[in-house]
């Protein structure tokens, strides 16, 4: 009963007219919605009346086919219904409580943009339940009398039932994905096994077990026992879980189990060897030259299995020549080397080792050490040591596109957000004056001290970002969590301190820094959870809520649980890598843009956007989750441009330095089909621009020559009501660092031009109409001030920048714009002011 997930489109690059003129056309998954539509009450009865009656005629095959062996509990079969996110709330009216054969609503959840699904069992002596109800509606109506203030009376009529009716899309039969509420694109394909945790209804493990035991799933022995719902972990096909479905009345909800860390570490070291042997044997060597994440750390353990064949011995190295570059330090950081290493080759082990088939990783790793065995470095000299380090990469293998990963952090608040020595040689190494720019994550920095849960999450707004997350250029990783389910026995009574979708209990935020600093961190990856002891109200490291990874000495084991913003930063550095691989002539500013414009913030986090504020959301939480499918793949309903390419920003006129060059994209935007949508639908245009900074350190008064970054680059969206010329004059006749001039206010963005114009990079959301997108097709990019023309001494006026803008659009789905893009691209130009 599995359906078949749809699959993106590839990147298509189409070549512009310059030099490095090109623009990537590709698209992404989206969200949205709206209100109720007015509906045509004869039609839309008809329509659902037709759509139910199919689905109980299936729902009567599927009981007169059910296999003895399998089936088990009531009879019954389960109806999907999709419902406008607006009408939401009415969910509940989809049960029928009452009686001796209950419906029940078993799960809500997103469907398509604007849309939600909600699954409900049905018993067989309710089959026709729904289509009553639709009858009713269309033909009866409720009658209430309202006496006027005449002392007339007047009849008010409404048809019955209209709240439900009116409200529901569709239906049909459900399938093992209506069932699913975890993330869309990890679900597995037909044929392909994965651990699910089952979510059952109460009462109804019984059947569970026994269907699951027919058709040959393997269970844990452990299971979860809450007031409504048990969870059991089982591993098995979506069409093993669809022959449950059709044969029980127990599953209310799937969701993808990956097993838990303590499974693994409640092993011995002999059964962890087995698991890691056989994972050894399915990886896939590498093919030809391929990416790295170069990892600067406590070194690593080149004979541990999973690493070795991702690790060359030129690839592994110190910074002092003199020490020794395994993972061999007793001190506090011992170990974290090795523990980052499998996390960016393989992100969490747990999704692999429980697989059959051939692994693939398409990106080696780099190990260069940069903490001592023993002693510490010298803080003031970590940015030489960084420096350094990656040019003993660089020289060993200098034509290898790299991801650069730094998970240490040095202790301290570092003046809320001002540059440090060390963050500001990040800048400098990202930037490349020796011509070789460089794409570096950076861990936010974890909160070291006891986790008290009465303090989460209002602490990590308390607790700053460490230096050198500060770094402008680099990108800066948070850690947020969905790992909310303990299974261990040992933790009994235990819950997860963090808020599924919400903030990793650990991680450091930029909501006290001084508001003119960068918004940081730039994103949020996975970091695990941390467990809370009710009982104390302390909290603690639970390996349920870790993430699984590679341990430092094979002999004892080989693996161990990891987290916190050194994992979230080794996911962050690994997509950038998969990104590289994909297209490896794609700029760090670029793979950096991908990172942030893919990224979305989770129910959870925009929760507290109306209790903390919008500064504070993007300072808590960066721009959100990135996910790799939204930053490669593509839909139809849902399209993007990607443009690389250089801009002067400032020329010598009459001996002083001003502003030389803006760039206008003239967007190729899918018009017919914009125009062809309701003029009321709401779509969404995400912006993003990424480029580096020359960084100016130093504390010398306010004095503008003395500005941190060599200079600024803003974008700003041409008015529906504008025309290009009108758009141009606007901002060539100011020529200078103030935004343009509008008769009204550009409203509708989510961050706003006050807020997203901090750092080197900017991104926004603006939400509209179709028809008013549909005439904003262009953007420019322009300069602002910055050292480089306040201090015109250093010689640096007349120098071209790198910069990387990223625009895409997000419609409802079936709104095709794909192809219409791909046929026509539209030129960028150049113009001096």
């Amino acid at each position: 009963m599995a359906d078949e997930e749809a699959r993106p489109h590839p990147h298509i690059y189409l070549q512009g007219m310059g030099a490095r003129q090109g623009y990537t056309a590709y698209q992404a998954g989206g969200d949205g919605g709206s209100g109720p539509p007015q509906r045509d009450r004869a039609a839309h009865a008809n329509a659902l009346t037709q759509a139910l009656t199919q689905v109980v005629q299936q729902g009567e095959t599927i009981l007169a086919n059910r296999d003895a062996d399998v089936a088990a509990g009531e009879k019954g079969f389960y109806v999907e219904f999709t419902l406008p996110v607006g009408q939401a709330d009415i969910v509940d009216k989809l049960e029928n409580r009452r009686g001796r054969f209950p419906i029940e609503l078993v799960n809500v959840h997103p469907a398509e943009e604007g849309l939600v699904s909600a699954t409900v069992f049905v018993p067989e002596k309710q089959k026709d339940y729904y289509l009553k109800k639709i009858a009713a509606y269309r033909d009866g109506d409720t009658v209430r009398q309202k006496t006027l203030d005449d002392g007339s009376v007047e009849e008010i009529r409404k048809p019955k039932n209209q709240r439900l009716v009116a409200s529901i899309e569709t239906a049909r039969l459900a399938v093992a994905r209506s069932f699913y509420t975890d993330q869309a694109d990890l679900f597995p394909a037909p044929g392909v096994e994965a651990w699910w945790e089952v979510w059952v209804r109460k009462g109804t493990k019984g059947s569970f077990d026994k269907a699951a035991h027919a058709l040959g799933m393997a269970t844990r022995e452990h299971s979860l026992e809450f007031a409504e719902r048990d969870v059991v972990v089982a591993k098995g096909t979506p069409e093993q879980l669809g022959r449950v479905i059709a044969n029980t009345d127990s599953v209310a909800e799937l969701r993808l189990a990956r097993d838990t860390p303590s499974l693994y570490m409640g092993m011995d070291g002999a059964e962890q060897r087995t698991w890691s042997a056989d994972l050894a044997d399915r990886l896939v060597p590498l093919d030809g030259d391929v990416p790295a994440v170069c990892l600067l750390d406590s070194g690593t353990t080149i004979g541990h299995p999973l690493i070795a064949p991702y690790l060359l011995p030129a690839d592994q190295q110190a910074f002092d020549a003199a020490w020794n570059v395994e993972d061999v330090s007793a001190q506090g950081h011992g170990g974290h080397g090795t523990q980052m290493s499998g996390t960016l080759l393989y992100g969490d082990l747990m999704e692999v080792l429980d697989g059959a088939g051939p692994v693939i990783v398409r990106h080696r790793l780099e190990s260069v050490k940069i903490l001592p065995d023993h002693g510490a470095n010298d803080p003031d000299l970590y940015g030489a040591i960084t420096a350094q380090a990656i040019a003993r990469a660089e020289i060993a293998a200098p034509n290898r596109p790299r991801a650069i990963c730094l998970a240490v952090t040095s202790l301290g608040d570092h003046g809320r957000g001002r540059p440090s020595a060390w963050s500001a040689k990040l800048d400098a190494i990202t930037f490349g004056r020796d011509e070789v720019q460089r794409f570096i994550a950076v861990a936010a920095g974890n909160i070291r001290e006891a986790i008290v849960a009465a303090d989460y999450p209002a602490r990590n707004d308390t607790m700053p970002i460490e230096s050198p997350a500060q770094a402008w250029n680099a990108l800066t990783v948070g850690a947020y969590t969905e790992r909310t389910l303990i299974s261990d026995p040992t933790y009994a009574g235990w819950n997860a301190l963090g808020a599924a979708g919400d903030i990793m209990p650990r991680s450091r935020t930029s909501v006290s820094w001084i508001r003119e600093w960068p918004l940081k961190p730039d994103v949020v990856f996975e970091g695990g959870n941390i467990g809370h002891d009710p009982a104390t109200g302390q909290g603690d490291h639970v390996d349920d809520l870790a993430l699984l990874t590679t341990y430092r000495t094979m002999a004892e084991r080989p693996f161990t649980t990891t987290g916190d913003t050194s994992a979230a930063t080794a996911l962050a550095a690994r997509m950038a890598a998969q990104i590289m691989a994909e297209k490896p002539a794609l700029w760090p500013e670029t793979v950096r843009g991908l990172i942030v414009h893919s990224a979305e913030w989770t129910p959870a986090m925009r929760a507290h956007q109306g209790v903390i504020g919008k500064p504070a959301l993007v300072r808590r939480y960066g721009f959100g989750v990135p996910s790799l499918v939204r930053a490669l793949g593509s839909l139809d309903h849902d399209v993007a441009i990607v443009n690389e390419d250089e801009i002067v920003p400032f020329k010598m006129k009459a001996g002083t330095a001003v502003t030389d060059e803006l760039a206008v994209h003239q967007l190729p935007w899918p018009r017919v089909a914009l125009l062809a949508l309701d003029p009321a639908t709401l779509v969404q245009l995400r912006v993003t621009l990424s480029y580096f900074i020359e960084p100016n350190p130093g504390e010398r008064g306010l004095s503008r020559r003395h500005v941190y970054a060599s200079h600024g680059l803003r974008f700003d969206l041409k008015h529906a009501d504008d025309s290009l010329d009108t758009f141009l004059r606007r901002r060539t006749s100011e020529a200078g660092a103030r935004p343009p001039r509008r008769a009204a206010a550009d409203t509708g963005w989510a961050v706003g031009p006050q807020l997203r114009h901090r750092g080197s990079l900017h991104a926004d959301i603006w939400e509209g109409t179709a028809t008013e997108l549909a005439a904003r097709d262009a953007i420019i990019v322009y300069p602002t001030g910055g050292w480089w023309r306040e201090n015109v001494a250093q010689g640096h006026v007349g120098e071209a920048v790198r910069y990387s803008l990223i625009a895409s659009i997000r419609a409802a789905p079936g709104t095709e714009m794909y192809t219409e893009v791909t046929a026509q691209v539209a030129p960028k130009v150049a113009i001096g002011i």
